[in-house]
């Protein structure tokens, strides 16, 4: 069996396979039966029951901030996956396995993660602190003395990293990333207009109207939800503008942390920051006018990765690769 790379997200799990490549991108979801506990859906098809699943079942995400928030439902999500993409014999030839982890984990979250894997049918786990295999996934040189910087904005935690000698140097991590924008706007829309939204139609704003800095083009979009004064289901429109004003507050936090990470950085790395600028990976970085913020607030040079979703699980396949190369970037 081959080895395998995974990103476990709070908000998608992905799955590479050496020698095949990314296999599996799904969300992080699980729905079960209240009463009995008993798993109706995992991943895209227990996604689509978030907010809409009737009284009997729930659909929960067992990582939160990054980290497994419920083991046992996170051990049950990933050896559904595993099975899905290596059907019969994964726990006939136990793969070795590199998980990227955000860099504030603490060591019972890296138990935690640690245990659901073997459980779900790995014989070894290493796992890698996902700043560093968002930057070996974008290519940048982390084995050499001449600095990276990554910002990678996740669905639970943002994770900043100044690499250099296949080390982190110097680190931020926050949990402050998409999910907190979609919380923002739902209470923002809540507020403003007395309507009741869900998660997924929050994320459908921010996805569609949402930026992080002024754009040419302003725009407008109609969202339904539940009249809280009346209970009635209704109608309103809003407007991009109204959408940044309200997810600033997260934007400020992600800037305030890119802030700190470089205020640590040795003056002979930052001369290479200077030079080189930041790159940004993650969902996040696909947000508006957020690389132009960042770009505008640090004065630095500011560089999205042309994938930024799967490039923390493309960093650890890579380190699978070339393991003699990488080995130093994993811990056990």
């Amino acid at each position: 069996m081959a080895d395998i790379a995974i990103d476990l997200g709070t908000a998608n799990t992905l799955i590479q396979v050496k020698g095949e490549g990314i296999v599996l991108n799904e969300p992080s979801v699980v729905a079960i039966e209240r009463a009995t506990g008993k798993v109706r859906a995992i991943g895209l098809e227990a996604k689509r029951m978030l907010g809409r699943t009737p009284e009997g079942t729930l659909a929960i995400r067992p990582m939160r901030d990054g980290v497994i928030a419920d083991v046992d439902r996170a051990e049950l999500m990933l050896r559904h996956f595993l099975q899905s993409v290596v059907p019969n014999g994964i726990f006939r030839s136990k793969p070795r396995v590199v998980v990227g982890v955000p860099s504030g984990i603490t060591e019972m979250e890296r138990r935690a993660v640690r245990a659901a894997v073997i459980a779900a049918g790995a014989k070894a786990v290493f796992l890698i602190s996902e700043p560093m295999a968002a930057a070996i996934g974008v290519g940048l040189p982390v084995t050499t003395p001449k600095a990276s910087m990554v910002v990678n904005i996740g669905g639970g935690t943002t994770e900043i990293g100044v690499i250099a000698l296949s080390g982190i140097v110097a680190d931020s991590s926050i949990r402050v990333a998409g999910n907190v924008f979609d919380d923002a706007i739902v209470a923002f829309v809540r507020r403003s207009y007395n309507l009741l939204i869900g998660e997924s139609t929050a994320e459908n704003i921010k996805l569609q109207i949402g930026s992080a800095f002024p754009t040419n083009a302003e725009q407008e979009m109609d969202v339904n939800g539940r009249d809280l004064v009346s209970g009635i289901p209704k109608t309103v429109r809003l407007h991009s503008e109204e959408i940044r004003e309200c997810i600033q507050e997260p934007v400020q936090a992600i800037i305030g942390a890119v802030r700190k990470a470089l205020e640590v950085t040795p003056p002979e790395l930052a001369a290479d920051i200077v030079d080189d600028g930041i790159v940004m990976t993650g969902g996040g970085a696909l947000l508006r006018g957020l690389d132009v913020m960042l770009g505008h607030e640090t004065n630095l040079p500011i560089h999205v990765d042309e994938e930024p979703l799967t490039s923390v699980v493309r960093g650890a396949g890579m380190v699978l690769d070339d393991w003699n190369k990488y080995q130093g970037v994993v811990t056990q």
